[in-house]
């Protein structure tokens, strides 16, 4: 069993025009996720983010949305881990993923960032790649100089719909991750997907 996750990073960019956008799937993860604990997010300026605080088994467990803007979202999370001293292993972040299609999400620990600036930015402030990303599926435009102007634009209406399935179902595993049972976690998610 891995250490139990304190702090649940979902990454996107603040401001209206981004509001459902691909880049932005990190927020609407964990907007579903402190919906279902009915619990609200509050601006915190020491770590330039919006926070929220689930208690489990007595164990204190942060959801944060950075404001930096995508490129500088690690400021904001090694700024929580630092106050808290959270390790990089008891860190999720939560991201869109070009290499998955739009329904799929996969969790894994450690590895590179793939080009997502977000992670770049977070891997270079905690000096560590050794947390866990649950990346969600957004599908690749098929050419890499669209890229950025594809994940700044919300998904088409089949791919919302199949990215929305997926974050539902993603949520049945929560109770496995926070208990840091990732295997069993990593299971239920990616075997649902391969049926």
């Amino acid at each position: 069993m891995a250490l139990p996750v304190k702090l649940v990073a979902g990454l996107g960019n603040p401001g209206e025009k981004y509001i459902s956008t691909r880049h932005n799937v990190g927020f609407d993860w964990l907007d579903r996720l402190a919906d279902s604990q009915r619990i609200p997010f509050t601006p915190e300026a020491r770590f330039k983010g919006l926070c929220a605080r689930i208690t489990q088994a007595d164990t204190d467990i942060w959801l944060l949305k950075p404001q930096t803007y995508m490129n500088a979202s690690g400021m904001s999370v090694a700024a929580m881990c630092r106050y808290y001293k959270i390790a990089p292993e008891q860190v999720l972040i939560v991201h869109d993923e070009l290499d998955l299609q739009p329904g799929v999400i996969k969790l894994k620990s450690g590895g590179g960032t793939g080009g997502h600036n977000g992670l770049k930015s977070i891997v270079a402030d905690l000096s560590s790649q050794t947390f866990w990303r649950l990346r969600i599926g957004v599908g690749h435009p098929g050419d890499r100089n669209q890229v950025v102007d594809y994940v700044l634009r919300p998904p088409r209406k089949e791919e919302a719909a199949l990215i929305d399935e997926a974050i539902d179902h993603s949520m049945r595993v929560w109770p496995l991750i926070i208990r840091g049972d990732f295997a069993a976690a990593m299971q239920q998610l990616h075997t649902r997907q391969e049926n």
